[in-house]
């Protein structure tokens, strides 16, 4: 491990015990709940001892032809420095040991995705300097929430690639645990939102309701395409919207749909039903579905 990337601290995870029951969202027992959720399912890899499998030429052809290696490693940047900037800003010291775990697992996803690319030569563009946010909060939050509808997306792709073969077998179960890390992060953060909220002074309530509003028009505003271009390029936020075309796999929206709620689900289903889960984009992919024909027997 790079001596950049300080393995966590886990000390805190038991000694605050959630007792079974119901739990009032905003309570102590829901943060401690939320907390020692992704203090406990910590996974110790190490990404320099990853065993990246060897892969056939045209496996090998079409994992380096994907367009999101560039943004990949840079988001993973950018996320662990503001996910690690918004925990110096927190007293609590459990929700402070959970989120510096976060930063730590976003920062190891970027030590991943580089140590992924020089196994199979794939170029990559100089990276920009990572500059840490003016306002974490707002940094904070665009990072979860962008998560919160990159990996809905990114669930389906993932299992739609493994269905296809698209990625051998041992190339997922490779990257497994980094999917398994963006469902316990995003969990993690829709549980952070909902206690952050009911535990600020109530004259506070209304701008945090109008900052999560603005957070959410600006990742829209960039995920439609009108965000600014980056070196003149469109930028590849988009992948994870329109990359079964990428992945070379032939399904409807429809279908897309379908596999992205289900794996979704899947995914999520594993944690204490009594957290939250990111719903906003599950509802909206529901509501749009509903007005869809079903795919026929043969297509799933």
């Amino acid at each position: 491990m790079s001596a950049s990337l300080a393995f966590p601290d886990l000390s805190l995870r038991a000694r605050t015990p959630v007792a079974p029951g119901p739990i009032r969202l905003g309570s102590e027992a829901h943060k401690n709940l939320f907390c020692q959720t992704l203090l406990s399912t910590f996974d110790p890899y190490k990404p320099a001892v990853i065993d990246w499998p060897q892969l056939e030429p045209d496996a090998k052809a079409r994992l380096t032809a994907l367009p999101i290696w560039d943004i990949a490693v840079q988001t993973e940047g950018r996320a662990g420095l503001r996910v690690e900037a918004y925990g110096n800003e927190v007293g609590d010291p459990l929700l402070k040991q959970a989120i510096a775990l976060n930063a730590f697992e976003e920062k190891r996803h970027k030590h991943v995705l580089h140590n992924m690319v020089q196994a199979y030569g794939i170029a990559l563009e100089p990276e920009p300097a990572y500059v840490a946010p003016k306002d974490a909060e707002w940094a904070f939050m665009v990072t979860g929430y962008s998560e919160c509808i990159d990996s809905f997306f990114a669930f389906g792709l993932f299992e739609l690639a493994r269905r296809s073969g698209f990625f051998p077998q041992a190339l997922v179960e490779t990257f497994e645990p980094v999917m398994r890390e963006e469902g316990r992060h995003i969990l993690f953060f829709v549980n952070w939102a909902a206690w952050h909220r009911r535990n600020m002074p109530v004259w506070r309530r209304p701008w945090f309701a109008i900052k999560t509003l603005a957070v959410w028009a600006f990742l829209i505003w960039e995920r439609i395409g009108l965000a600014r271009n980056v070196g003149g390029k469109p930028q590849d936020n988009n992948f994870t919207l329109s990359g079964s075309q990428d992945l070379g796999v032939d399904v409807s929206v429809a279908e897309l749909m379908d596999v992205c709620l289900a794996e979704n689900d899947r995914r999520l289903g594993i944690y204490d039903a009594r957290l939250l889960r990111p719903n906003v984009v599950p509802r909206l992919v529901r509501f749009v579905r509903w007005f869809m024909p079903r795919p026929a027997a043969g297509r799933r």
